[in-house]
């Protein structure tokens, strides 16, 4: 008997498997660490081309998801303060400077007011310095608005630790409320139009209420169903944590947020390093801390996101982009410091540095190492 060859049917296609998206927190920590990078030096070149490595990121990876579409305010924050700081710049300057660009009106104070200027002549060198620091500053906010753009929050919460399991639960039910009671108005009006019943004024306010509490109950009925038969609970009853413990953490977070303010602050090499030695030591306190609460605390999780390689090359990009960042924007390195933090008084045209490229390279290493999102909103 011979063997017989059976194809599937034409209306039967293979597709191919999904690949994964990018661990949210590698996203996190990208832009985290382009975000330190952009803090070492206040170069407008390299502020201008880092905001558009960012920019082309978030265009080229960026979903459909609602929280993808933040990034526009994060553009206008940083504008405004850009504005803000420019114009406070001109009208409330030192006055410094021997480049004058126009005068404005100028208003005298009293003599127990000395050393407060409004108005007059408006220089250039403290135009400059004020603009190349709202640079800066605005290219941090960018990549913050990266980070909510591309990581999406809800898988983001669910890799929390352990010990930060009731947080978590609590932050992904009010992520959740918003969109579902959008979500639920405008199916519920929609419904009434197609009646052809849809009433206006404050009797739409009451039939629309009731119903959307109704849809809002149920569907809180039905994720606590879901949860519950995935088995999303605790399964392991947590030892009361000793004071020791709780005490040695809360100190390491009080230690890294003091290295943060210190390395945000510092001017020296000496200071920096200090600054980045707190920082480090309790961040990786904080770690251990949290990883041994978390030991106390078995919790299921519904389909867990591993840590693949290329998470790790997303990181390690932006690793790359600090550590060269770090070393420009040292004293170690006298002509690549000039470049970082170019002068403006007297006032010089910015130059670049050719190891700044690296810093490019660190941010645009999304672009190779992960895929474009489908038009469904997922890669």
């Amino acid at each position: 008997m011979g063997s017989r060859h059976e194809e599937a049917p034409p209306h039967v296609s293979a597709r191919p498997p999904r690949p994964r998206q990018a661990h949210p927190w590698a996203w996190w920590g990208w832009a985290l660490a382009v975000a330190g990078a952009s803090s070492f030096g206040t170069n407008p070149l390299l502020s201008v081309l880092l905001g558009l490595a960012v920019t082309a990121v978030v265009v080229a990876r960026r979903t459909d998801d609602p929280w993808a579409r933040s990034v526009g305010a994060y553009f206008a924050l940083a504008g405004i303060v850009l504005a803000i700081r420019v114009v406070f710049a001109a009208v409330a300057g030192a006055g410094v400077g021997s480049t004058v660009l126009f005068t404005l009106p100028h208003l005298e104070f009293p003599e127990w007011a000395a050393g407060i200027r409004l108005g007059g002549p408006v220089t250039a060198e403290p135009l400059a310095y004020t603009a190349y620091d709202s640079l800066r500053l605005g290219l941090m906010l960018l990549c913050l608005g990266a980070a909510n753009a591309l990581a999406n929050p809800k898988r983001a919460l669910k890799s929390v630790p352990g010990a930060l399991y009731e947080a978590s639960v609590a932050v992904v039910i009010a992520l959740s409320v918003a969109p579902q009671l959008v979500e639920s108005t405008q199916r519920i009006r929609r419904a009434q139009r197609l009646r052809g019943g849809a009433p206006r004024g404050w009797r739409a306010v009451s039939a629309v209420v009731l119903p959307v509490l109704a849809d809002a109950v149920d569907r809180s009925l039905g994720l606590a169903a879901g949860m519950e038969a995935r088995g999303f609970a605790r399964t392991r009853v947590a030892t009361r944590p000793s004071s020791a413990a709780t005490i040695a953490l809360l100190g390491a977070m009080l230690l890294a947020t003091f290295g943060g303010f210190l390395l945000l602050a510092a001017s020296g090499t000496q200071e920096r390093a200090a600054a980045a030695a707190c920082l480090v030591v309790g961040a990786a306190g904080v770690a251990v801390g949290l990883r041994a609460a978390g030991r106390r605390l078995r919790v299921t999780r519904y389909r867990p996101d591993p840590w693949t390689p290329r998470d790790t090359a997303l990181v390690g990009g932006g690793v790359l982009a600090f550590g060269t960042a770090a070393l420009l924007g040292s004293t170690l390195w006298p002509a690549a410091y000039a470049t970082m933090h170019p002068s403006t008084d007297p006032l010089v045209w910015p130059q670049l540095h050719p190891a700044m490229a690296l810093i490019l390279v660190g941010a645009l290493v999304p672009l190779a190492v992960t895929s474009a999102p489908t038009a469904a909103g997922r890669p």
